[in-house]
């Protein structure tokens, strides 16, 4: 029954693997903007779709309780996502974006692949680090269009709502089927090998 009611989920975030990153820094030409073209930003970018699932996954499969140990890794990124995101908008540049964002899905994927607990503060600035990377793509893209805010809202309350799924299937998966999300770990981490390599080339 477990299996049943998370299969979708985790089906989603395998299927999303072999797709093209398409949610990044001027890959649209600006046209995604307003409130629902940023909420469905995040799902149609495999990157950032797997990257916040992931989240979700570790955070449910590693907490010693619900609790607020949920919490931490998915506040961390979410905060920090809308901080890089601000900080996109207002100009600010890091280097090695895209390799940065290709590193947070090979991390986030062996995190869920071994279910490594950290703790909590830890856990929350480590995908945070990442979340900076993921907002300052997002933020370079918007920066000088009108419309931003409601865009970032959207993209946000994407974000959360991804974050969730992950937690709703690692935490019906925690006590039996634990295969399953290894296997999502597993291929989320590939999928940021090959990203990787891509933006090394």
């Amino acid at each position: 029954m477990r299996i049943t009611r998370t299969a979708p989920v985790l089906a989603l975030l395998l299927a999303t693997l072999p797709l093209a990153a398409s949610a990044h820094t001027g890959v649209d030409a600006g046209l995604h903007h307003g409130l629902l073209a940023g909420f469905l930003h995040p799902l149609t970018g495999a990157d950032h779709l797997a990257a916040m699932v992931a989240v979700g996954l570790w955070s449910a499969l590693t907490a010693r309780r619900a609790w607020p140990d949920l919490l931490w890794a998915p506040l961390g990124f979410a905060s920090m996502l809308l901080a890089g995101a601000l900080a996109g908008l207002a100009g600010v540049q890091l280097p090695a974006v895209e390799p940065m964002i290709a590193a947070s899905l090979l991390v986030l994927g062996l995190l869920v692949l071994t279910q490594r607990r950290l703790p909590p503060l830890v856990a929350a600035a480590l995908v945070g680090v990442f979340a900076v990377f993921h907002g300052i793509a997002h933020g370079q893209e918007l920066a000088g269009e009108s419309g931003a805010a409601l865009t970032l809202a959207g993209m946000l309350a994407a974000t959360v709502l991804l974050h969730a799924a992950g937690i709703a299937a690692g935490w019906a998966l925690r006590h039996g089927h634990r295969w399953l999300p290894r296997i999502a770990g597993a291929a989320v981490a590939l999928f940021g090998v090959a990203l990787l390599g891509g933006a090394l080339a």
